[in-house]
């Protein structure tokens, strides 16, 4: 039978861990020139308050489920996990290829995985640690599972490229782990998850569901698009994310000083380096992809991870810290020792 302690979940003699990861950056390459022009700045004002020089957006014919089933046949490649062993797919996204139906029911299609369970989640960037944490738990009701958590989104197609609160900082992609049984001194260690709903608003799509149904008045009048509150969303990140950090090392009994890696949200270079400081991770590798590819999201936190991971960045028994935060409010954090087979 399954059973926890200090955090730790085990399944028949085993921890869930990362087996392998993938990740998958669309080919045409937006520069800070190109957006620039559209917002009425200058690429080095972007990049002097955001740090990101380019960013990746999807082709016309692709859509969030492409994105994803690529990046997670990387995964499953490294991981050397056939898709048929496959018995659950988590696929966070805000940007679906439609309401209806689950983005993670059209990735299961494209891959040939026709037993696995599938599901969408949706608190934006946070996304990946929360599916991360769900794949641990479903071990611990199936024991030797193997779980895929994708984290994808397009957000090229929602920005009014007008806005340059959201247009300078957003782009597209995806990334993947294949979670599985590792040896009980790796894995997971402990997740946290957070929501501050009375703090919803400051990150929305208005238009397009139950409440404000599209209409030609919603798409006129920009409904649709991704806006944002910067400085509340900024002021939400230095209060809201340290603590709940620090939370999680406290409740898995590990010091902050013993954290090998940080891999977190990439919404903005100077807004990171201010809550690495002020979570006392000063001290961390804290990993970074938002110069190349921007905030992309969902996926923001697992193409970090396997761009470090692709490096070489990660040995046998670090301990990595991962964390989105996002629309929600959300946090997502998720503390795991790594293991290299």
């Amino acid at each position: 039978m399954p059973s926890q302690r200090g955090g730790r979940v085990f399944t028949n003699g085993h921890a869930a861990g990362i087996l392998g990861t993938g990740s998958y950056l669309p080919d045409r390459v937006v520069s800070n020139a190109e957006v620039a022009e559209k917002v009425g700045v200058t690429p080095e004002w972007i990049e002097r308050k955001t740090q990101i020089r380019e960013r990746r957006y999807a082709a016309p014919h692709e859509a969030t489920s492409d994105l994803a089933v690529c990046a997670a046949k990387l995964a499953l490649d490294q991981a050397g996990i056939s898709v048929d062993r496959v018995d659950y797919i988590i696929v966070s996204t805000s940007t679906p290829d439609s309401p209806q139906p689950p983005t993670a029911a059209l990735v299961q299609n494209m891959l040939g995985a026709p037993h696995a369970g599938c599901f969408d989640i949706n608190v934006v960037c946070s996304g990946f640690p929360y599916g991360v944490g769900l794949a641990a738990a479903l071990q611990s009701l199936n024991p030797g599972a193997y779980v895929l958590v994708i984290g994808a989104d397009l957000y090229s197609r929602i920005l009014n490229v007008a806005d340059r609160a959201t247009s300078v900082l957003l782009g597209d992609g995806a990334g993947a782990a294949v979670v599985g049984p590792v040896p009980l001194s790796y894995g997971v260690v402990s997740c946290g998850l957070h929501t501050r709903g009375d703090a919803h608003e400051y990150i929305r799509v208005d238009a397009g569901g139950s409440r404000i149904p599209t209409s030609h008045e919603t798409v006129d009048t920009g409904g649709h698009n991704f806006t944002m509150q910067g400085r509340n969303v900024t002021s939400f990140v230095l209060d809201e994310v340290p603590p709940a950090l620090a939370g999680l090392l406290r409740n898995a009994g590990i010091e902050a000083d013993q954290v090998t890696h940080f891999v977190p949200h990439q919404p903005n270079g100077n807004l990171l380096d201010n809550l690495v400081t002020k979570a006392g991770l000063d001290h961390v590798t804290t990993h970074r992809t938002l110069q190349r590819y921007g905030n992309v999201g969902s996926a923001s936190v697992p193409v970090t991870l396997d761009v470090a991971n692709q490096a070489g960045a990660f040995a046998d028994g670090d301990l990595l810290l991962l964390a989105g935060f996002g629309g929600g409010m959300s946090i997502g954090s998720c503390l795991l020792r790594w293991w290299s087979a």
